[in-house]
């Protein structure tokens, strides 16, 4: 399962983390990932400091991934801006769809600088977005609206999700909302005729 190479074996280990996160969730230790990964909990530690490093780098490996995602959709000349923008306000690698992200509320009270973090990389790296937004506006295919009050909404819908446990209590999986919220956005809730 191991490729050679310090920054393979740290993908390697970030990819085990999100597996075992997916079945364990916050409960997860540092034992879980190197059974799941056949490798000693001393090559873990040559990796990463402790838990809280580990977690604190598959956030940004999770986030540096969906980053990934909006460029490609950017890039992708089949989609109309409007599909773009649909496409981009939602954006979730394929690999990460089945993340259990609703267990990220209780990140807040646990891990308060690994929640720290998320809540920085929702709200920051918004420029792509922000840009394809304004190109709708000026193309005429969306409604001139306030950018800055569209990511609010969008930006505390997600921190809501990791902020309380309303979408496990109601067994919506945080795509399904992840999907709801961007449909609302970008269709409104009133039935067209």
């Amino acid at each position: 399962m191991l490729r050679g190479g310090t920054m393979d074996l740290k993908e390697t280990i970030l990819k085990g983390t999100i597996e075992v996160f997916n079945d364990k969730g916050l409960k997860f230790t540092m034992d879980d990932i190197a059974e799941r990964l056949k490798i000693s909990k001393k090559t873990l530690y040559k990796v990463f400091d402790d838990k809280e490093a580990l977690f604190l780098a598959m956030v940004d490996y999770i986030f540096d991934s969906i980053k990934e995602s909006e460029r490609e959709v950017m890039g992708d000349v089949k989609l109309s801006t409007v599909e773009k923008i649909h496409k981009i306000l939602g954006v979730l690698p394929e690999g990460y769809k089945d993340i259990d992200f609703r267990r990220l509320y209780l990140l807040k009270g646990k891990y308060p600088n690994i929640y720290k973090q998320v809540e920085l990389r929702l709200e920051t790296g918004w420029e792509s977005t922000i840009a394809l937004l304004e190109q709708g506006i000026a193309e005429g295919c969306i409604k001139p609206v306030k950018i800055p009050i569209l990511k609010m909404m969008l930006e505390a819908s997600i921190e809501q999700f990791f902020q309380r446990d309303v979408l496990v209590q109601n067994n919506i999986t945080y795509h399904e909302a992840l999907n709801e919220v961007v449909d609302i956005l970008m269709d409104g809730i009133t039935v067209s005729s």
